[in-house]
């Protein structure tokens, strides 16, 4: 499919297709290089294009709350410091964003809340502000061992929805 054929099945909803046409310019305006390539299949985009697809056809349905499951996976770091202001920008205009990442310092820098997840328990619950002033808990969740930071215990950080 191309990446306009994606973006048109993110709005499936009858909610989100009376919208579709405002939805999909904010997208491409959100990811130009998409509207670039809106005739392009999408499975010849890179890695990085493949992740802005996806998170496009999300948004095309309108959500209350966004879920992304490893932002950061098999991206090149540029291309992830690229989509994080995108993603803030989403929770900005008032969507929930559920980040499951295992970047511990990428998803506080976007959180508002975080969760540490270790063995599927909640280890840590509270603001990401505190979580940001105690290294000692991502520390012992192993979430800064290694050389990249990452880690084996998953941090979920989410920004939530702006009231209506």
């Amino acid at each position: 499919m191309s990446v306009a054929e994606n973006l048109e099945l993110g709005a499936f909803s009858p909610r989100a297709a009376r919208f579709y046409a405002e939805r999909l310019e904010q997208v491409f305006a959100l990811f130009p290089r998409l509207a670039e390539r809106r005739r392009q299949r999408a499975g010849t985009l890179s890695g990085g294009e493949q992740q802005m697809v996806a998170i496009a056809r999300g948004l095309m349905s309108d959500p209350q709350i966004l879920i992304i499951d490893e932002l950061s996976l098999g991206l090149a770091p540029v291309i992830v410091n690229r989509l994080v202001p995108t993603i803030r920008s989403v929770a900005e205009a008032g969507a929930g964003v559920l980040l499951i990442e295992q970047f511990a310092t990428l998803a506080l820098g976007l959180a508002n809340r975080a969760y540490i997840m270790e063995g599927g328990r909640i280890q840590f619950s509270g603001m990401a502000s505190e979580l940001r002033e105690k290294p000692e808990l991502l520390q012992s969740a192993y979430l800064l061992r290694g050389s990249n930071g990452a880690g084996t215990a998953p941090a979920v950080a989410g920004a939530e929805p702006r009231p209506a």
